[in-house]
């Protein structure tokens, strides 16, 4: 495989990943495995472990072309504390990484821009998800821009917001309302939330 071809390049990781490093050094556990889901082309995964030397980092991604982009940032670094990428499919009732046995147990979840981009059934299943795998205070942290109350937080979000709808009718900017309420009812309690660049929120939750 080459790996200059199937690397991918998201300008907007290098704008948000320092601002997001910043909150997981904050919030999570001291050490273990982090399962990050939705990890796009592996740039955060591959920023955030060099920085996170006394934890894991599981990246994974429904898509192929992600995957293979993901194996090609690791492949230039060399990192021994990043693993092979996995298939992992939130909507899905098992996920792969429930049938292995990391280097360290999984003590949290990461999940940066995908519910938004995304129907509210992967979101459903994250949550789904996050129960079966976190242990008892495990985090769940998740990044992206939300509607507060019904109303968006920026005239960029409300165009963002029009434009996913235009794209996939089953996309769009939740309500963060919304989503506390679904994490409530799958076993987690609500921490804090963060303001982040171009008008997004870290969401921080902890499993009860």
């Amino acid at each position: 495989m080459n790996k200059l071809v199937q690397k991918k390049y998201a300008p907007a990781t290098d704008r948000n990943r320092e601002a997001i490093l910043k909150v997981l050094k904050g919030c999570l556990p001291d050490h273990g495995t982090i399962l990050e889901i939705a990890s796009g082309t592996g740039q955060h995964a591959i920023y955030f472990v060099e920085q996170l030397p006394n934890h894991y980092w599981q990246p994974s991604d429904p898509d192929l072309n992600c995957r293979n982009s993901i194996s090609a940032w690791w492949w230039e670094t060399q990192l021994n504390n990043i693993l092979p990428p996995m298939d992992i499919n939130t909507q899905a009732d098992n996920w792969p990484i429930e049938n292995s046995t990391p280097p360290l147990p999984v003590t949290s979840m990461v999940c940066i821009n995908m519910i938004h981009i995304s129907p509210w059934a992967s979101t459903v299943g994250l949550m789904k998800g996050a129960a079966r795998i976190l242990p008892k205070y495990g985090v769940l942290y998740l990044y992206g821009p939300y509607k507060i109350d019904g109303k968006h937080t920026a005239p960029s979000n409300e165009l963002f917001d029009i434009s996913l709808h235009s794209r996939n009718s089953e996309w769009g900017v939740r309500d963060l309302n919304d989503v506390k309420e679904l994490a409530k009812d799958h076993g987690f309690g609500f921490v804090k939330t963060v303001e982040m660049p171009a008008n997004n929120l870290s969401v921080i939750f902890k499993k009860s």
